[in-house]
This record gives structure tokens, C-alpha cells and sequence, in this order.
């Protein structure tokens, strides 16, 4: 905690552009000399109260007691990467990036509505709730303010969707956009030794090319790259590109080969005990296992999640090219289904039918369910790690310049970003197409091993009332991959309910004010 004057904070947070925030502190507060990112909040906070957080970037989450106002002011980074849970209930305040650190003080009461969205979807779509009834989630690129006993949150930034910037040649589109994702990267460096979660494409190899440059620009620190390959069970060139970019940027790399894995196989014991069900991954081991070579090697890990989002757009012409065809033969796109093992029951007291025809979010959305699940994931909270994971392309600057250039050439199939790193990466990453996995591990696996397991497990009564398991298909019967991984969510779920038990209820220890408001610590 940090305390100063009227103000206490406590903060999980990295704050970036740090060099320009100080220069608009300075022009309004007296800064002691090289201030660190907590008291740059705090500062910030003095300068411009709950407009604060629109002049802080970075992946933050954040909580500051005011007491000259007798209030509390919270606050979530852009795009959710630090998590932010908080229970309000019979006037008290608590809140943790730790959603079991909640637990003691509520009950056990299963929020139905994401218990469906996880078995739908793989993740719960609503971002203002857990799993859990009385503990709440704070949605990325939001605030939070306790007053009175009375909680409000407002939406502080979401992503402009448009066209704006327009540059006088070529060759400034790519500089500037080099430019910010060099920054974004420096900026999340910060530290001697730093793993690299390598694949051999291109956003990933873009950004170990940059760290190491930064690296030796700096004259110290070390790289090392970890890459998840597969030799056999699916056809996988990663070993083979992952090799050649690390050779060429003359960086070790060392490949986790993932062959060997079964679906839900726990190496450690833990893994596999999650705070939330969507947490629970089939390919649980490979996961945990290469956060465990990262953080071996230092306590922070850069990835190159997600480039995708920003620039493999599709081309416009092309995708009305594909709409009017499918127009003109009378073809339209199916409406989705519910899974036949749902129970009826359970469908219409949850509206699942209506969640499951919703229309999905812009990728770039500061309430994108996957973003928030994988960073979640990704958490120390749920790793158990000492291992921070940091995302250069989910900078602000960085997409907020994506989004405001022409999508056409530059965020066409990552024109941009070849172009960028052409001179920098070697010509075969380079020029290699975006190419998705050439089978699905997980059906692979269903195929080529015994999961009678999976299917015959002890069955927690509470899943009943979920799913109707006489409905429920064999996983060998499965022939898709969408099909196969919601009746994997049925398992997870089963297991999940059965280890998730009821956590000791104690008491908070940290009274802050005489209006029973209390808080818990950001981990």
C-alpha cells in the first residue's frame, strides 16, 4: 500500500509512456525525482481526480482510498489485463485481483447465467460478473466509485472505429507504426532477463526481434524463447520457423514439444485447480508447462497475442464479393444451435437461447470475453507463478493507430507489420502466410487415445442441473472440433464443481474507514 497525504493506494499495475505522463505532471505538481508507477497513479489522481485514468496507460488495476472525500475510486487497465474482482454487500467493499481471495466472505452461490455462457461459449460473455453470484468483475477499459455505500462504474475508453490518420507517403505508415510497437515493447521490458513465448509467426518472432534489439541497444539483459511444437500428432512446421527466426536473431529457444500430452494431463499438482471453470483448459499441461520454463528463466514473459485482431483484417471487396454470391445462390450462414445435453430446464431460466443468437463484439473491444478469459488465465492468480505475462501488440498507442489508418493495404493479411520487420526477421517468417494449426490436437488426441475416462466420470450433483448427461455423445462420436470441445467443457465443468469447494469464511483484517467499507490487497 501506498500512502500520501489523504490518498492510500494499492495497485497492480505497470504504467507506460511514463516520460510523457511526467512531463504533464510537472506542469501541474512538485515530483519527487524518478517516481514509480504507483506514485505516477497517485499523482495522477491529485492531478485530475477520475479523469486520471485517461491520461495512464499501461496494464493496471488499481484502488485508491480517498478519505478527504470518503470515497473510493478503482479502476481497470484498457484492455483487462490485470484482473479486478470486488464483492459489495451489507455496505461492505472488498476487492482483490484474486477471485478466491473473495470467497471467504461470501457464499458459494453459482451464477447461473455464466454457468451457461462457459457451456456455450467456452467463457462467460458478461464481463460485470464471475461465476460466483456475489463476486463482481470490474470490465476492462472501466472505473469504479464507492460512495455513501452506493457503487458506481462508467465505461472511461472504448476503440474509435475509423478511419483518421492520413500520412503523406508510404514509408511514414510504417515508421510510425514501427515506432509505437518498439515503445510498446521497451516499455514492457524493464528487466534483465526476459522469456519470449515463440511461435514461428510473425507477430511472435516481431516481437523477440525488437526485445532483443532493445536488449543490446540497452548493453545488457538476456532473451531466451519457448515454443509449443508438435512433431507428430498433427502435421507443425513451428519447430521448423521458430528455429530459423531464433537462429537469425541469435537468441536460445527452446521447444516444448506437446506430443505427449493427454487432454486434461495435470503435471503439477494444482494446475488443474481454477478459480472459474473457463480457466480450465483440455490442453492444461503444455500450457502450465511453458509458464514454467518462462518463468525459470525471469519473471516476465512478452507474447505476441494479439496481432491478429488488429492486422489480419480481411480485404472489403473480397468479403462483398463472398456476401453478394452467398445473396445470389440464397445461402446464409445457419443459425446457431443449442447443444442438444443442454438441460431444457436450465436453457429457460437463463435465456440461453437469446445468448446464443447475440451478435459478437469488435475484436478490439475493451469487453472482448476472450481477451478477458485468456489474461485471467494468464494471471499469477491462476498460474500460481511468479511470472508476469506482458502483450505489446495489446498496447493503447499501438491500437489506437491500427485503428485509425486505412485498413486497406495496411491491416490486410499484416502488410504493416511485414513490411516493418522485413529487414529484421529472416525472409522465410517473413513471407510465411497466416497459417491456423493444420489439425486440432485435442480431436487428434480423442482419436488416437482411450478417453472412455472422459466420458465415465463421477458426476458432481450439481451438474445435473446444467446438463442431461443421457444426451451427451461419446467423445469418439465427436467429427468436429466444435462439437468435440463443448462436450470437453461438460468434463471441466464436472471437475470444477467437484474441486472448487467452499473456502473457509475469516474475516477481513483491513478496515479502512468507520463506514464498515473494508478492502482486501491487489496481489
Amino acid at each position: 500500500m501506498l500512502i500520501r497525504e489523504n490518498l492510500r493506494l494499492t495497485a497492480n499495475a505497470r504504467i507506460d509512456g511514463r516520460e510523457e505522463l511526467i512531463a504533464k505532471l510537472s506542469g501541474k505538481l512538485t515530483l519527487k525525482e524518478s517516481p514509480t508507477d504507483e506514485e505516477l497513479i497517485l499523482y495522477a489522481y491529485e492531478a485530475w481526480g477520475e479523469d486520471c485514468v485517461k491520461h495512464l496507460i499501461g496494464d493496471f488495476a488499481f484502488a485508491i482510498w480517498d478519505s478527504r472525500l470518503q470515497r473510493f475510486f478503482c479502476a481497470r487497465d484498457h484492455f483487462g489485463v490485470k484482473p479486478f474482482f470486488f464483492t459489495h454487500i451489507s455496505n461492505s467493499f472488498n476487492f482483490s485481483s484474486t477471485l478466491n481471495e473473495l470467497r471467504p466472505q461470501v457464499s458459494d452461490t453459482l451464477n447461473e447465467i455464466a454457468i451457461g455462457d462457459y457451456l456455450l461459449f467456452g467463457v462467460n460473455r458478461d464481463l460485470s460478473t464471475t461465476t460466483f453470484k456475489d463476486i463482481q468483475r470490474l470490465p476492462p477499459g472501466h472505473s469504479l466509485t464507492v460512495t455513501n455505500g452506493s457503487i458506481k462504474t462508467r465505461r472511461y475508453w472504448t476503440p474509435e472505429i475509423s478511419t483518421e490518420i492520413r500520412l503523406q507517403d508510404r514509408e511514414s505508415y510504417v515508421e510510425r507504426f514501427y515506432e509505437l510497437l518498439a515503445r510498446a515493447v521497451e516499455d514492457r521490458l524493464r528487466t534483465d532477463r526476459v522469456s519470449v513465448s515463440m511461435s514461428g509467426g510473425l507477430d511472435s518472432t516481431s516481437v523477440a526481434a525488437i526485445a532483443a534489439i532493445a536488449q543490446h541497444k540497452l548493453g545488457a539483459g538476456s532473451i531466451h524463447a519457448f515454443s509449443v511444437v508438435y512433431d507428430s500428432l498433427i502435421p507443425d512446421e513451428e519447430r521448423h520457423y521458430s528455429t530459423i527466426a531464433a537462429n537469425n536473431l541469435n537468441i536460445p529457444i527452446t521447444h516444448l514439444c506437446a506430443d505427449r500430452y493427454a487432454l486434461f494431463d495435470e503435471q503439477v499438482a494444482g494446475d488443474m485447480d481454477q478459480p472459474e471453470p473457463f480457466l480450465l483448459s483440455p490442453l492444461t499441461a503444455q500450457f502450465h508447462n511453458l509458464l514454467r520454463l518462462c518463468a525459470g528463466f525471469g519473471q516476465v514473459a512478452l507474447t505476441g497475442y494479439d496481432g491478429d485482431a488488429f492486422m489480419n483484417a480481411r480485404h472489403p471487396s473480397r468479403f462483398k464479393i463472398r456476401t453478394r454470391l452467398r445473396r445470389l445462390l440464397g445461402k446464409r450462414p445457419p443459425d446457431p444451435v443449442l447443444p442438444e445435453w443442454i438441460d431444457e430446464s436450465f436453457a429457460r431460466r437463463t435465456n440461453l437461447r437469446e445468448r446464443l443468437n447475440r451478435s459478437s463484439l469488435h475484436p478490439a473491444s475493451p469487453a472482448n470475453p476472450i481477451w478477458t478469459a485468456l489474461f485471467e488465465g494468464y494471471d499469477p492468480g491462476a498460474t500460481k507463478l511468479p511470472l508476469e505475462l506482458r502483450h505489446p501488440f495489446i498496447d493503447l498507442r499501438l491500437v489506437e493507430y491500427l485503428l485509425a489508418i486505412p485498413t486497406v493495404p495496411w491491416r490486410v493479411n499484416k502488410h504493416i507489420l511485414r513490411l516493418a520487420l522485413k529487414d529484421k526477421l529472416p525472409e522465410a517468417v517473413i513471407n510465411r502466410p497466416k497459417t491456423p494449426l493444420a489439425g486440432d490436437p485435442a480431436l487428434q488426441l480423442v482419436r488416437h487415445a482411450s478417453v472412455r475416462w472422459l466420458d465415465s466420470f463421477e458426476v458432481n450433483p450439481q451438474l445435473r442441473a446444467f446438463v442431461n448427461l443421457n444426451l451427451r455423445r461419446p467423445l469418439a462420436d465427436e467429427q468436429t472440433s466444435d462439437g468435440l470441445w463443448a462436450s470437453l467443457r461438460i468434463f471441466a465443468l464436472n471437475y470444477w464443481l467437484t474441486n472448487s469447494q467452499p473456502i473457509a469464511r475469516r474475516t477481513t483484517e483491513h478496515q479502512v474507514d468507520k463506514s464498515s467499507v473494508y478492502q482486501t490487497s491487489i496481489a
